[in-house]
Formats: C-alpha cells, structure tokens, sequence
C-alpha cells in the first residue's frame, strides 16, 4: 500500500525544485520503554557470558528480529549496568585475537533481573486489557 508522499526540496541559483513521490508505508520499529534495554541485556547475559556484539545479536535473535540495538544505545546501557552492579565485565581475547569485554551476570543483577521480569509481566498484561478493544 502506498500511502506517505516524500517531498525532496532541491535549491539551484535560481531555482527551487520539489520532487513528490509516492512511497510504500513501512510500519515503524518498536521504540523501547525506559529501561527496558537494560531487562533486555539483562535477560541475554542470563544464558551465560557474552561480548557486545554477541548481547545486541542474542536480543535481535530472541525477538525474532524485531528488536534491533544499536552501538550507541548498548554500550552506554553495559556501562550503566556495570556501574549499577548487575554485570561484570571481564577484558578477553576475540578467536580472531582482538581485545574484548565479555559481560555476565552478578547475583545482584540476575535478583533485579527476576524483579523486572515479574514487573514486565503485570505491565504487559495491563496494556494488553487497556488495548483490547482498539
């Protein structure tokens, strides 16, 4: 279905032209809710230790490719979980033998992990009642 119009506005020295065309509709990638990057890092490191790379793969692999984390929203999120206590990182050595951080677990964040989860759970279920009949 084609249903959003893209207007380009070129400048010349004289002259303005507008090029309008149709363009098919793409239904927009999920936004996270405010911490939910952090219960989805959190959930990835609970199968066991992973590189940052690895972390953003598992999420896009378990949302069956809905979810896709971005560089500049993972490492940010690592450093503020790792400050918070809820992962350690370890420096490593990559199979190809460059230098990597692989993450796991702590217990605190693997207790703040279940926490989150059940909270996530009573949250999913309110939105889905309050959306129900949309």
């Amino acid at each position: 279905m084609f249903v959003a119009k893209m207007y380009t506005l070129t400048f010349d020295n004289r002259r303005a032209t507008i090029d309008c065309r149709m363009t098919k509709y793409q239904p927009a990638k999920p936004d996270l809710l405010q911490g939910t990057l952090d219960l989805l890092i959190l959930n990835a490191l609970a199968a066991g230790p992973l590189h940052g790379w690895a972390i953003s793969k598992r999420i896009q692999q378990l949302s069956s490719d809905v979810l896709n984390v971005g560089q500049g929203s993972l490492y940010p999120a690592l450093y503020r979980l790792e400050d918070r206590g809820w992962i350690i990182g370890a420096e490593s050595q990559s199979p190809e033998g460059r230098r990597i951080k692989v993450y796991r677990l702590s217990a605190a964040g693997r207790a703040h992990l279940s926490q989150e989860v059940d909270a996530w759970h009573v949250f999913a279920g309110a939105m889905k009642r309050a959306i129900r009949h949309a």
